[in-house]
């Protein structure tokens, strides 16, 4: 009776599993929002992970069964599918996330090639269970190599993904500045956190892969079971985010949409429209206002409103509007009639929705905050 099937990391690994299926089933429940592909995806993600957990527990643990026939020569197929497609599956759920009107197209089925690859191994080489851990007694020098290779590629291929994600995001960082004129700091701020972090999770499963060759059985063992519980917490952090916030992601248009003309200089009644827009319809006081409606109430298309704000005026669409709303700010900051209104209520009339970006953009073009400057510029007024 003191013989214990579970020890607390096969716990972990054992919670993951029922909880990506729970947090699945949840998300396939909650109301159809404007990102059904995106909520897909995410449930895929969920899925995968949660395959990967049982095959995982089912390979190592040797009080773990199902059936000795799922044991031996279903789990390799279960678990090479598992690892080799959540890179993918992140990968085109940030994408579905971050663009507009993004589809899952037939070529992207390429991206189960490695999967295709090892499953071809596996039935070429007739490799089980057994042989992945090691323990077969028929092994061959050849099958031991090629599972040496699988286990490589498993590691390598989900690292390479979150590398491609974190790019997507960095990015769409940059989209956003060209397309938007508000940007608001926790969505994709925590979408780039999570996605870092499971990136960061399989640098780490690499690090543990290649120091098994150097470093102790029993460390070795160790940090491999650590990486089970960064996963568990990375997938806590998705699911809320995905519940906080993931509704509300700005998507950005495609770049052929946006991107700036080729010519060297704008047009000169295109550079009139812009600022006609700015200094007398005054659209920057205009809440989180867009390059699309911008160029529709100034009616120049959006390349050539692109054009004019990165080659004339050499910055981008966000950086250009908010430069405006701090002129605007340190104008009522600096008016004696506006001496009552609080911090707050200016960036508000100037245009900003947020605080944080404010005192921001405020300090780092003016070189003090807001309050410093209304008192400098109040006392001038008064001492002339």
């Amino acid at each position: 009776m003191d013989t214990h099937i579970f020890n607390i990391h096969d716990v972990v690994l054992f919670m993951t599993m029922i909880e990506c299926v729970l947090l699945a089933l949840f998300q396939w429940a909650l109301p159809v929002t404007t990102k059904r592909l995106a909520s897909a995806l995410l449930i895929g993600f969920l899925l995968i992970t949660g395959i990967q957990s049982l095959c995982i527990l089912v390979l190592w643990n040797d009080a773990v069964h199902i059936s000795t026939f799922f044991d031996l020569h279903i789990v390799p197929y279960l678990l090479t599918f598992a690892v080799l497609a959540k890179g993918p599956a992140l990968f085109f759920y940030v994408l579905s996330l971050t663009q507009h009107s993004f589809v899952l197209k037939r070529k992207y089925l390429t991206h189960l090639a490695p999967v295709a690859a090892a499953w071809l191994c596996l039935v070429f080489f007739a490799i089980d269970s057994d042989d992945l851990r090691w323990r077969s007694a028929t092994a061959t020098a050849t099958s031991q190599q090629v599972v040496n290779y699988l286990w490589h590629a498993t590691k390598a291929v989900p690292f390479m993904y979150g590398i491609a994600a974190v790019f997507v995001i960095h990015r769409y960082y940059s989209k956003l500045k060209e397309q938007y004129s508000s940007i608001p700091s926790s969505e994709p701020s925590w979408l780039s956190v999570l996605t870092i972090g499971f990136s960061l999770s399989w640098a780490f499963s690499i690090f543990v892969h290649i120091g098994a060759q150097f470093l102790s059985a029993e460390l070795s063992d160790w940090l491999g079971i650590s990486e089970n519980y960064l996963i568990f917490i990375l997938i806590n952090g998705l699911f809320t985010y995905s519940l906080a916030y993931a509704h509300n992601v700005q998507t950005t248009k495609a770049e052929e949409v946006t991107k700036a003309p080729t010519e060297d200089r704008p047009d000169e009644s295109a550079i009139r429209k812009v600022k006609s827009g700015m200094e007398e319809q005054q659209l920057f006081l205009e809440h989180n206002l867009n390059i699309e409606e911008f160029s529709t109430r100034i009616d120049l298309p959006v390349r050539d409103v692109s054009g004019v704000i990165n080659k004339h005026f050499g910055t981008n669409f966000f950086e250009f509007m908010n430069s405006y709303r701090v002129d605007e700010a340190k104008r009522l900051l600096a008016d004696p009639a506006s001496k009552d209104m609080t911090i707050l209520d200016i960036l508000l009339q100037a245009g900003f929705n947020s605080k944080s970006a404010f005192h921001r953009f405020f300090k780092r073009l003016v070189g003090m905050s807001p309050s410093e400057y209304r008192k400098q510029a109040l006392q001038a007024t008064k001492a002339a």
